[in-house]
C-alpha cells in the first residue's frame, strides 16, 4: 500500500499552474486529495461530466467540474514575489512556512 505524501501545501492556498494546459494561471485550493498526490484548484483544470437528473428540478446534463491536478504541478504564490517554494521557521514554539525568495510569512 502506498503512503500519503506530507504537503507543505494547504486548504485555501493561492496556488499558480507551472505545467499543462492552464499554465500560469492562478485559483484557490478547494481541497487535497492525499492518497492520489492530487489537487482541487477552483476554476481551474475544468473538465466537462455527465451529470444523471436527480429530481424534476435538477435537471442533468454536461456541466463543467474542477479535475485534480498533480501536486507537482503547482506552486504556492507569495503576495510580494510570486509562484515559490515554501521554507520553515521556528518562532518560539510555532512553526511558520515562509517565502523561499523574501522570506515572509505565508
Amino acid at each position: 500500500m502506498k503512503t500519503a505524501h506530507k504537503y507543505k501545501l494547504k486548504k485555501e492556498d493561492t496556488v499558480q499552474i507551472i505545467a499543462g494546459k492552464d499554465k500560469g494561471k492562478r485559483g484557490r485550493i478547494l481541497g487535497i486529495l492525499r492518497d492520489k498526490d492530487r489537487l482541487l484548484v477552483e476554476g481551474l483544470n475544468m473538465v466537462k461530466k455527465t451529470k444523471k437528473r436527480r429530481s424534476q428540478q435538477d435537471r442533468g446534463g454536461i456541466v463543467e467540474i474542477e479535475a485534480a491536478i498533480h501536486a507537482s504541478n503547482v506552486m504556492i504564490v507569495c503576495k510580494k514575489c510570486g509562484p515559490t517554494r515554501i521554507g520553515y521557521k521556528l518562532a518560539g514554539d510555532k512553526k511558520l512556512r515562509v517565502c523561499r525568495k523574501c522570506g515572509e510569512a505565508l
